[in-house]
């Protein structure tokens, strides 16, 4: 069973910078960290989880319009870890990030079903 375990997350003011990350575990032989797709989703308070930035086993990368520019996803799978660089931090972003895992996807979605593995999320809060 894949298991996915955030950090990272935190309290910063509009501008601010953090640096999520996600280490995996429990990949079943056959199926190595390098043929998942890996990213980053979010849910703010009252709505619905959206996709923010994915990576794929080729390292195509897509972000949510709203962040390009100021995040930057990237993978280590030697360390089965997956990072998100977020810069110019807005309060908009305030919600609670979550890293997702699925195997062989391709090309990653920002669909919410398309991923069976999710970790449990970490808080970040931006103030105005």
């Amino acid at each position: 069973q894949v298991q996915l375990a955030e950090s990272g997350g935190g309290s910063v003011p509009s501008g601010g910078s953090l640096r999520l990350s996600c280490v995996g575990s429990g990949y079943p032989s056959g199926y190595p960290v390098s043929t998942y797709c890996m990213g980053w989703f979010r849910q703010a308070p009252g709505k619905g989880r959206e996709g923010v930035a994915t990576i794929d086993w080729n390292d195509s990368i897509k972000y949510e319009d709203s962040v390009k520019g100021r995040f930057t996803i990237s993978r280590d799978n030697g360390k089965n870890t997956v990072h998100l660089q977020m810069n110019n931090l807005k309060p908009e972003d305030t919600a609670m990030y979550y890293c997702v895992a699925e195997a062989s996807l391709f090309p990653c979605s920002f669909v919410v079903n398309d991923y069976n593995y999710w970790g449990q999320g970490t808080q970040v809060t931006v103030s105005s």
